[in-house]
């Protein structure tokens, strides 16, 4: 095989066998390997080039080993100290914890106590047997005290080592150096070094990947290898990969010659030698496997290792020293950020264990590792960055509103040719709705300005809003939605709030003072009451219709409707056309969650599941109902779940035309049963919220025109940020809102129409307050509004004992 059919092949998504990435090794080419390498790279990892902001505890610098290139091991004699103590780690972890480090990297000695006498010492006197031990608690003291997570470098080990460590470590890792059994022989590197012989440390790696424990290896060139034994080493590395699907990245390290080393005056490789091998670790793994170089032993190369292939730059500490090349000071993170963007990528944090493995958390992490990870990361995995939620009091990062501003520099070329088809009306695929919503540094600005530049070509400079009032009727529910902190049932009476159900004497009550205040709709939904019936519906349209004969009524989602008609033995058309004759104005498109039965399994298995809730609506809007969508993200879903539920939407828009806006609503995840678990995320980053707002734009254009923004979830300066990026809309002023608060919200309960202007003028938008079915308002009726006083108190009817009198069977998704 030549080497020109490996790189084409390879280009194509195969890997090369064995013949093939051994025909690479005489390959000179390395601009030729490079070019394949950076495409593969882009394919799996994008614009992003990642790092791991950690804090390195060199736990103890004895080893048994005497790699003769190596600095880091040590004798008794030259340590105050064989052992780091318990205390002297936990303030390097909290000082590192402070300055904003996410990882704890520990680093040893292979197996001291087999050599040292000093070693066993320390350990018994401190009551343990071996080095593993103390590093066992030492690792589980940082995880409980500072949060940190533990990345462990602890050599070679045993299978019931590995399972004893796995509980206090989300990641492992030993490099594997090289593969080459002649680097043991005397006068090589790794000579009188037992743990360094190859089978020995592949071995270890069998034995976590058997125990799915995420490791990171590689190897190290320059030691005397040649380059065909580099690539057996990589392939040897990939048989583990094979097998057991725990290599999470691949570490091309370059050899740096030290004094006071037997290799002290041995040639270190030159950078083509670095480049070449980094290209061709790429080609080896793939375009999905992370492959690193450390780049403080490069620097000043940064841009041409970025190049060459790679998609990390391994840990960085704003703290601690490179404890095995301490000749080599980590470069500053600014300057890191600016070599990673003169390669035209953008810099973005990552955990010590990979994006791949944190989403799969089931599978890969210890159970009592996985709520920690789970509460760290995005919708892809990396971490997040900033302290903002949904629904609590904090301002919008200023990193993405000044992106949101900012004029792109260097766009990927496949979002360029993604943002023209969506500018033109084309239907995005999901591929290419994933790839918006991932879009980060460079992208992310091309992405939100795209998507405001439509919504100036489809709605100019108008912003509307609807002064309404939320009327939920009752918190008291049968199902069992993971996310939902307002409903309340056998298992819920530890949530916010008294259960309750109100009298229509109340409903009305409260839709004469909305029509009092300047109020035109009356937005209705509850809980699912086991007693309700389709008749129940009817009723509550029928008493607000009988208080305020002009107030919409914009009521009931698709699982009310859904229930109500099969409590009614009506087909969902009929039972539509039941409401809309008792005055029924339109439909809320919330119970939507995410439309991809995957996330609903999780999240609300007993509710309707994506099939029914469209049946819903395709009848709705045959009935003659118009309807709003919308979507709840940020929990246990990801960007391709967003994407499905987009196309979705869009199929059945292009069907009925009976949607007449998207309303993205971000998970609050303070109060809701599945956060509170360790099941959930903690809802969107300010990033993907922005994100899912601006490609739901160029997603729906032109099919659905109104995006619009909750000020309930994202807070009054995150829909100012929102409006410049797509959005159009603000929704509803609401009176009262009482699911959102039940969740742990923080924004109030109201919006009222004064406020509402202002902050579409912050914006510079002109405000316009518009009825549910975006008609004007009337001028007097928007003056009354603009007068509204403060409400009255609100009264929560108390719920009766219900459980003996119901006469129909509950209805549930099997």
């Amino acid at each position: 095989m030549q080497p020109d059919d490996v790189l084409n092949a390879a280009i194509e998504g195969v890997l090369p066998n064995e013949e093939g990435a051994l025909a690479l090794a005489d390959f000179a080419d390395t601009k030729a390997l490079a070019e394949v390498a950076s495409t593969l790279r882009d394919r799996g990892f994008l614009n992003v080039v990642t790092y791991s902001r950690k804090v390195f505890i060199p736990l103890t610098h004895l080893c048994r080993d005497v790699c003769h290139y190596c600095t880091f091991a040590q004798t008794p004699r030259n340590l105050d100290t064989p052992y780091l103590s318990l205390d002297h780690v936990l303030d390097v972890a909290r000082e590192g914890a402070a300055l904003g480090c996410k990882e704890a990297l520990f680093t040893l000695g292979e197996k001291p106590e087999l050599r040292y006498r000093a070693a066993r010492e320390w350990l018994a006197e401190h009551g343990y047997g071996t080095t593993l031990e103390y590093l066992r608690d030492a690792a589980a003291a940082v995880l409980e005290e500072t949060g940190l997570l533990p990345h462990l470098n602890p050599g070679n080990m045993t299978p019931q080592e590995v399972a004893e460590l796995r509980p206090v470590a989300p990641s492992m890792g030993i490099m594997l150096e090289s593969a080459s059994e002649r680097l043991t022989e005397k006068g090589m590197p790794h000579y009188g070094s037992p743990d360094k012989v190859p089978a020995v440390r592949l071995h270890t790696l069998h034995d976590a990947g058997a125990a799915r424990v995420p490791m990171t290896t590689g190897i190290l060139i320059g030691i005397g290898e040649t380059r065909r034994e580099r690539i057996e080493s990589l392939l040897a590395i990939r048989g583990v990969q094979e097998a057991h699907g725990n290599i999470q990245e691949i570490i091309v390290q370059n050899f740096r010659a030290k004094p006071g080393t037997k290799m002290h005056a041995a040639p270190e490789p030159d950078l083509e030698d670095l480049l070449w091998t980094i290209a061709v670790a790429r080609i080896l793994f793939g375009a999905d496997m992370s492959v690193q170089a450390p780049p403080n032993l490069s620097p000043g190369v940064l841009p041409r290792i970025v190049d060459a292939g790679i998609n990390d730059w391994g840990g960085v500490s704003p703290l601690t020293p490179d404890f095995v090349n301490p000749e080599a000071p980590w470069p500053h993170l600014a300057e890191l950020e600016r070599e990673t963007a003169q390669a035209g990528k953008h810099l973005h944090e990552r955990l010590t264990v990979y994006p791949a493995y944190a989403l799969d958390a089931e599978r890969w992490l210890d159970a009592g590792l996985r709520s920690r990870v789970l509460d760290r990361i995005d919708g892809e995995g990396l971490p997040r960055t900033d302290g903002w939620s949904p629904g609590e009091e904090l301002d919008p990062p200023e990193e993405t509103l000044e992106r949101i501003r900012r004029a792109p520099a260097a766009v990927s070329p496949d979002v360029e040719d993604i943002l023209a088809r969506a500018r033109a009306g084309g239907d995005l695929d999901e591929a290419a709705i994933v790839r918006l919503i991932r879009a980060r540094g460079d992208d992310f600005s091309a992405v939100v300005q795209a998507a405001d530049a439509l919504r100036v070509e489809t709605s100019g400079d108008v912003v509307s809003y609807v002064v309404n009032r939320n009327i939920n009727y009752t918190n008291i529910c049968y199902f069992k939605c993971q996310f939902c902190a307002f409903s309340k049932g056998k298992l819920a009476e530890n949530l916010r709030g008294r259960p309750y159900d109100l009298s229509h004497e109340e409903i009305q009550r409260r839709t004469r003072e909305a029509w009092e205040r300047g109020g035109t709709e009356v937005c209705m939904q509850g809980g699912i009451h086991p007693e309700y019936t389709g008749q129940t519906y009817v009723d509550i349209v029928e008493a607000v219709k009988e208080a305020v004969p002009e107030m919409h009524v914009h009521a009931f989602s698709p699982l009310e409707v859904w229930q109500g008609a099969a409590t009614s033995n009506l087909s969902l058309t009929d039972y539509l056309q039941g409401l809309k004759d008792a005055g029924l104005g339109t439909l809320p498109g919330t119970a939507a969650e995410i439309l991809d039965d995957e996330v609903r399994a999780v999240i609300c298995p007993d509710k309707i599941n994506t099939a029914q809730w469209l049946e819903v609506m395709e009848a709705a809007h045959s009935v003659g109902f118009q309807t709003t969508a919308t979507i709840m993200y940020g929990h246990v879903d990801q960007p391709r779940h967003w994407a499905r539920h987009l196309m979705r939407i869009r199929a059945l828009q292009q069907r009925t035309g009976g949607f007449t806006e998207f309303v993205p609503l971000p998970f609050v995840h303070m109060e809701a049963p599945m956060y509170l678990k360790g099941k959930a995320r903690r809802g969107p980053t300010f990033r993907e919220a922005i994100l899912v707002h601006s490609v739901a734009r160029l997603a729906l254009h032109p099919h659905i025109t109104n995006i619009q923004a909750s000020w309930v979830k994202m807070g009054h300066e995150g829909v100012v940020a929102a409006l410049n990026a797509g959005c159009n809309d603000l929704g509803g002023t609401l009176m009262n809102e009482s699911i959102t608060r039940a969740a742990g919200a923080a924004h109030g309960q109201e919006t009222s129409p004064r406020r509402m202007r202002a902050l579409i003028e912050s914006a510079d938008r002109k405000p316009r307050q518009r009825t549910t079915d975006y008609r004007d308002v009337e001028p007097e009726i928007a003056e009354r509004g603009m007068r509204a006083g403060d409400l009255l108190e609100i009264v929560n009817t108390p719920a009766r004992k219900y459980e003996r009198t119901r006469k129909h069977e509950l209805v549930r998704n099997p």
